[in-house]
């Protein structure tokens, strides 16, 4: 389930409250495939690859900065913030390891993707209005 579900606690949690219930009324013991059962509309949208250049379209549609913005050197805060958020989201949402993404943004270095995952990933437990636009561009591009 956990291989899954891996976008929060939370999730992972209503993922297993949803099989406990689906084998209580259907009166079965918990077995994988019961779970697959239980989980068939969760895992058909979690199956849904999300890519990291849909991540970047959808962050920059989002802010309000062109695509290419995402790859470029340039860093006043209206632009890295943003490509920061992305390389977050490419962390969170996909498979890609730390240099494959950092590769997708321009080229960048592992270290500079892993600083940006940090940093986003502190603020969204302080700052409610990111956590905010984190959670809107979750939803968007996990449909």
């Amino acid at each position: 389930v956990a291989k899954n579900v891996r976008s929060n606690v939370r999730e992972l949690e209503g993922a297993l409250r949803k099989i406990l219930a689906y084998s209580r009324f259907n009166q079965k013991d918990i077995s994988i495939q019961l779970a697959r059962e239980a989980l068939r509309d969760l895992l058909s949208i979690q199956n849904r690859q999300i890519s990291v250049e849909n991540i970047q379209k959808t962050v920059a549609d989002y802010y309000k900065i062109k695509v290419a913005d995402m790859y470029s050197k340039k860093r006043p805060a209206s632009i890295a913030r943003p490509r920061q958020i992305a390389m977050y989201l490419a962390k969170e949402l996909t498979q890609k390891s730390l240099p494959e993404i950092g590769e997708l943004f321009g080229g960048r270095d592992h270290t500079t993707v892993l600083h940006a995952v940090r940093k986003i990933a502190g603020e969204r437990q302080q700052l409610t209005e990111l956590n905010q636009q984190l959670h809107v561009l979750e939803q968007t591009l996990k449909g």
